[in-house]
């Protein structure tokens, strides 16, 4: 004789309303979809109450399945009134006695979680520090390599980050430093003309761009702009596979990837330290001939008196240093990139973040360790 199909029928009876099943209540049985749904609205067409009574003497085969969906549709308690096997019971007792609720979850403690969450900026931070040691340590190999092979070097992709990271930055950082310039003249003018000494303009202006600000927003600029794209360009390389490809190959990526674009901005961020400090000197030279009428010959008359020339040889040397260092930092976070966008969004990010960073970290130390150059 053929079993039925899992069902439930509501019945009314002088003792009382009682749901009663019939068929086969097991997981090969719900494993039919009409059968599931079909169960499914019997349930929800009755729903668990006190004065319901529960009949399954109907029921043909009832496994863990059935009884966990019984179990959960009576919300963890037994029915008031139940008619059941003792082989019924006992796999419904055993269901309770393996559905545990959840245990609650603890609420960390404020001072615990901040400590924690130290901990764990710490423990990266020292990760991203042997990464970056590790990387500059590949690089000055690869610059060995390069000297004793110079001929076998990648020079075509150097020539083409130095084009795309120098001559297509020229724009926006004589722009911007033609700006700052004008700004600072201006503002200087207001507090110097209340003393007379409108002639130190050329002073202020001289020291502060050539040994500081130019080369100083010259690689903030470099870093937002080139750092991003570095990263980015690295990033679609791993989401792409072709990182994975270059390892199979044999190809080594510090070579290839990262040595030409240091090299390439360790050539163009002194030149666009100086096209940057030139930007905000012309600037700076016509809000102050234009605000104090001090004229342009009187101004490139009396810079170089005014600058010594170790400001200058101070700021490219500290140019250098920051177009590597936001080379090293867009090659690292780019190759830390994950094979997804949002991975690649983060890295892109974080590397911009960092060079910038960095970037005002090195001028700091700079400006500490050769104080006394220039003056």
């Amino acid at each position: 004789m053929t079993s039925l199909p899992p069902q439930l029928q509501r019945q009314n009876t002088p003792e009382g309303a009682w749901a009663v099943l019939q068929g086969r209540w097991g997981a090969a049985d719900f494993g039919d979809r009409a059968h599931w749904a079909r169960v499914q609205a019997q349930l929800k067409a009755v729903p668990a109450q006190s004065d319901l009574g529960w009949d399954l003497h109907g029921v043909d085969w009832l496994d863990h399945v059935g009884a966990q969906l019984l179990w959960q549709h009576w919300q963890g308690q037994w029915p008031a009134r139940l008619q059941a096997t003792p082989g019924q019971k006992a796999m419904l007792q055993r269901v309770e006695r393996f559905t545990a609720p959840p245990a609650p979850i603890p609420k960390p403690h404020p001072v615990r979680e901040a400590v924690e969450s130290l901990g764990c900026m710490v423990i990266q931070g020292r990760e991203h520090l042997l990464a970056m040691v590790q990387l500059v340590g590949q690089l000055l190999l690869d610059v060995l390599r390069l000297l004793r092979a110079p001929l076998r070097g990648p020079w075509r992709d150097v020539s083409g980050h130095l084009y795309n990271m120098g001559a297509m930055a020229l724009p926006i950082t004589a722009l911007v430093g033609f700006l700052i310039g004008v700004v600072l003249a201006y503002l200087m003018s207001l507090q110097l003309r209340q003393f007379g000494a409108e002639a130190f303009i050329v002073n202020i202006l001289g020291i502060s761009l050539i040994r500081e600000l130019g080369p100083l927003l010259g690689a903030i600029l470099v870093a937002g702009r080139t750092g991003s794209a570095i990263t980015a360009q690295i990033g679609v390389m791993r989401v792409t596979e072709e990182l994975d490809a270059m390892q199979v190959m044999g190809i080594p990526q510090g070579y290839r990837l990262v040595m030409p674009r240091a090299l390439a901005l360790a050539l163009a961020m002194p030149l666009i330290s100086l096209w940057t400090t030139l930007a905000a000197l012309a600037g700076g030279m016509l809000a102050a001939d234009m605000t104090m009428g001090i004229s342009a010959a009187y101004f490139l008359q009396s810079l170089p008196d005014a600058v010594n020339v170790g400001n200058l040889w101070l700021a490219m040397g500290k140019s250098v240093v920051f177009g590597v260092f936001i080379a090293l930092i867009g090659c690292h976070w780019g190759l830390r990139v994950e094979p997804n966008t949002q991975s690649l969004g983060q890295g892109t990010t974080a590397s911009v973040v960092t060079a910038i960073t960095m970037v005002i970290v090195v001028d700091a130390v700079f400006a500490i360790l050769f104080r006394n150059v220039g003056f």
